[in-house]
């Protein structure tokens, strides 16, 4: 047996463990948003609407949830293929920041009006990157494997 072949292997089970304990942590996170939403529902019933800070902390749940299903759609991907769509990677990167954006609390940072500012600003400059570059991948098809850089279908 030669090396390569033992370190894909290798590869192969590294890649095996990392979506078994991705599927652990994504039922836990799934178990906490069930949680967080079962007290959200719960106030509204009593007749108290729902907060800004706990709508926020559902809507940055649900992405967290989102982000983890992506990472295991990638990881499947790149387990079945042994190569790694970059478009999928670039969506994973856009809802993190998607979620940051929610999460963005000036109060709790300490943070002073420019501070705000510039973080809002270096948010959006990521955000207009990461847009530009999704549509770039998007429309040429890229992925990543073995051979280095493809175009998908060839």
């Amino acid at each position: 047996m030669d090396t390569i072949h033992i370190v894909e292997k290798f590869e192969k089970c590294v890649y095996l463990v990392l979506m078994l304990l991705l599927m652990v942590v994504l039922i836990v996170t799934l178990l906490d948003l069930v949680l967080l939403l079962n007290t959200s529902i719960g106030s509204f019933v009593e007749g108290a609407f729902l907060s800004p800070i706990e709508l926020t902390n559902v809507f940055a749940a649900v992405l967290l949830v989102l982000i983890g299903v992506e990472l295991l759609d990638t990881l499947k991907v790149y387990f079945r293929e042994n190569s790694i769509h970059v478009e999928i990677v670039m969506l994973l990167a856009i809802i993190a920041v998607a979620r940051k954006v929610l999460l963005v609390d000036p109060i709790s940072a300490k943070m002073n009006g420019i501070e705000y500012g510039f973080e809002l600003m270096g948010i959006g400059v990521i955000v207009v990157g990461l847009a530009a570059g999704y549509y770039l991948v998007k429309k040429a098809g890229i992925t990543f494997g073995p051979g280095g850089l493809r175009k998908s279908g060839e």
